[in-house]
């Protein structure tokens, strides 16, 4: 056994197509580290521009990517098909770094609930998990909301991973709004591991605004940027039918909208027209915008919520994708956000969604549980302290 010091926490976390899930997991490790623990963090997918993890140990496996919005094939990041070979290479990576931290809990970011692509390497690290002398806890880091499964026997799978190596589930998100049946129906029968923590809320959201940028803005967020074309259509398309025709409109493309589709959008830009890749400090932007707009993914809708700005969420419903579409269902019956159909969106229906926002008072969700970083943290010190 090697004398270096056993870190607390291995964070796998693998992002396919948005960067939802690394963003979140990114925002988890911070307040992780706030409370003292020791995080490698182990990133299966692309490069995403500006993730801050803090101080945690990096560790990038030979990135691997969907090859669209039905989630098909996994691709390099060449864009090839990935091979045995290339799947065994992963394997032995993940699994080094396990040896090598030897880490005194494995927190899988969506297993066994989502990534069952991944399974090559999941299902090796948990039986390397399982036989090592200083046995780690396992616990699976999920969202509120599950994608629907195509078929029942995935649901069974989930339910038997869930029993034969998770010691606990935390879901991010409040019984109050989605309980996790809702997605995951066999959630009652193993109700003494699942533990709700709230939402994830980046922290940032809660600091001071830019000083400039964003000030009585109308912002325009698209996240990571793979399916946005929609949104940024009809976002250009509504700003000179929309009641804030005449404020300053900031349209923020995800990286990884092609730079060719870009730079078609970044030569709309005029004066009152900014159009820029996604930054950082997108969340210090949003407490003093005159209105924002995005697609309903978990973290985005949140940190509006948070921010309390008046806010239109255009949910992404393309491929299977069901997740964002119910979150902006349950929410706009609570008033608490204008939703609008992506299926059926113009700019003359995103206009009037604007108009509708001003003329009303949307209710803060103040009953909804958004502390969900620090008390995933308090779960975590919990298993960890019956840890030797």
């Amino acid at each position: 056994m090697s004398d270096s010091k056993r870190i607390d926490i291995l964070f796998y976390v693998q992002h396919l197509l948005g960067i939802g899930h690394q963003r979140r997991a990114a925002t988890l490790t911070r307040a992780m580290e706030r409370a003292g623990l020791s995080v490698a963090f182990v990133s299966g997918g692309m490069e995403v521009p500006g993730l801050d993890t803090g101080t945690a140990d990096f560790y990038q496996l030979d990135p691997v990517k969907a090859d669209g919005i039905y989630f098909t094939e996994l691709r390099d990041q060449h864009g090839k098909a990935i091979t045995a070979d290339f799947k065994k290479h992963r394997s032995e990576q993940l699994l080094g770094i396990l040896n090598k931290t030897r880490p005194r809990l494995i927190l899988l970011e969506m297993f066994p609930f989502g990534r069952r692509q991944m399974r090559f390497e999941l299902v090796p690290l948990l039986k390397a998990a399982a036989a090592m002398a200083e046995q780690p806890k396992i616990v699976s880091s999920v969202r509120d909301i599950l994608v629907k499964a195509p078929k029942p026997e995935r649901i069974a799978e989930m339910f038997d991973w869930v029993n034969q190596y998770f010691d606990q589930v935390i879901i991010h998100g409040d019984p109050g709004l989605i309980p996790f049946d809702r997605t995951f129906a066999p959630a009652r029968t193993i109700a003494d591991k699942l533990h709700y923590s709230g939402y994830v809320v980046d922290e940032q959201v809660d600091g001071p605004p830019h000083p400039v940028d964003g000030k009585d803005e109308v912002l325009v967020s698209t996240g990571g940027g793979a399916v946005s074309e929609r949104l940024l259509d009809a976002a250009l398309a509504a700003r000179a039918l929309s009641p804030l025709k005449n404020k300053v409109w900031r349209l923020l493309v995800g990286h990884s909208l092609p730079e060719e589709k870009f730079a078609r959008y970044a030569a709309q830009a005029e004066d009152k027209l900014v159009v820029q890749r996604s930054r950082p400090d997108f969340t210090s932007l949003l407490p003093n915008c005159a209105l924002s707009i995005s697609q309903g993914g978990y973290n985005t809708v949140m940190e509006v919520l948070r921010a309390g700005c008046p806010r239109v969420i255009v949910p992404y419903s393309g491929g299977l994708e069901t997740e964002q579409t119910l979150r902006a269902q349950l929410l706009s019956e609570k008033n608490a956000l204008t939703a609008v159909d992506e299926d059926t969106l113009t700019g003359e229906i995103l206009a009037a969604a604007m108009e509708q926002t001003l003329g009303q008072k949307q209710l803060s969700p103040s009953q909804l549980n958004t502390t969900g970083a620090e008390n995933t943290v308090t779960l975590l010190k919990t298993l960890l302290e019956e840890t030797p």
